[in-house]
């Protein structure tokens, strides 16, 4: 339909962008610049809900925000702001783009969409509808979010640049407790099964090494990311022809297949497939 098509259209403006900023980086680190690339390997990005308002409103604190939103003026163009990255950033001129993974206030919302709740509270989920609930999202201490706006072929391309390294840029999450992006459980294994094995846009051996030598050499941990005499004995031991990851947008809470021993500075913490407490 017409939506779908300015929807694409919207988005088209930025895939695709990743040959020029590979390119940068490739032109920087030829001028001796030691500038390197990481990613995880979905299509949609996680942060805070804030990401939608403009910065400048943000400025000073929560209390500032809000006295602002006080100002019918300030209001606005704070609504305005939030419009813009709804349809030309973030948003991707859909509602249902933006998947809440946590929001302490209302818990009942996680997993679902901003069109969701627009239609929940019987709003016609347009970007106006949208912009009003990111303030009331603010107002109440804000939440993550989920936003569905990255191209494949992007991710394919940083992918195979020789300088990215894979990380799931998550932090822990507490099985079954909020609705987290399926990066925190499923990074590496989508890497291995999807990526190598089904796609074949890297090979097992250069997957491998931007996930483990290539972090750990640009962290600096020299006794990590490779198995060599007087290093950590962390060992990852999984089936190429198994491994896989298994959380979704959908259901983020599942562990992944093939891999059935973990192994921690020597000692056993995954034991065929079960975790052991250490």
């Amino acid at each position: 339909d017409t939506l779908s098509r300015i929807l694409v259209a919207r988005l088209a403006e930025m895939w695709g962008q990743s040959t020029r900023t590979l390119a940068m980086i490739d032109s920087a680190r030829a001028a001796g610049i030691d500038v390197m690339a990481d990613q995880y390997p979905y299509t949609a990005t996680h942060t805070g809900i804030s990401i939608l308002v403009p910065p400048w409103a943000l400025a000073g604190g929560s209390d500032a925000f809000a006295a602002r939103l006080e100002d019918p003026v300030l209001r606005d163009s704070i609504t305005s702001g939030i419009i813009w990255n709804l349809v030309n950033d973030r948003g991707g001129r859909d509602l249902r783009r933006v998947q809440f993974s946590r929001v302490e206030w209302d818990p009942s919302l996680e997993g679902k969409t901003l069109f969701d709740w627009a239609v929940r509270e019987g709003l016609d989920p347009t970007m106006e509808t949208g912009a009003r609930l990111v303030i009331e999202a603010m107002r109440r201490g804000g939440a993550n979010a989920i936003y569905h706006v990255l191209d494949e072929g992007d991710v394919e391309r940083i992918m195979r640049h020789p300088m990215t390294a894979i990380a799931s840029d998550g932090r822990l999450s507490r099985p079954g407790s909020g609705h987290p992006h399926p990066r925190a459980y499923g990074t590496f294994p989508r890497v291995l099964g999807h990526y190598v094995r089904e796609r074949g846009v890297l090979t097992l051996e250069e997957a491998v090494r931007k996930m483990t030598a290539l972090p750990a050499a640009r962290l600096g941990l020299d006794d990590r990311g490779r198995i060599a005499e007087g290093m950590r004995a962390d060992l990852v031991i999984f089936d190429p022809e198994a491994v896989i990851d298994r959380a979704t947008f959908a259901d983020p809470h599942r562990y992944p297949d093939g891999i059935p021993y973990v192994i921690v500075n020597g000692r056993v913490t995954v034991d065929d497939g079960e975790y052991v407490d250490i």
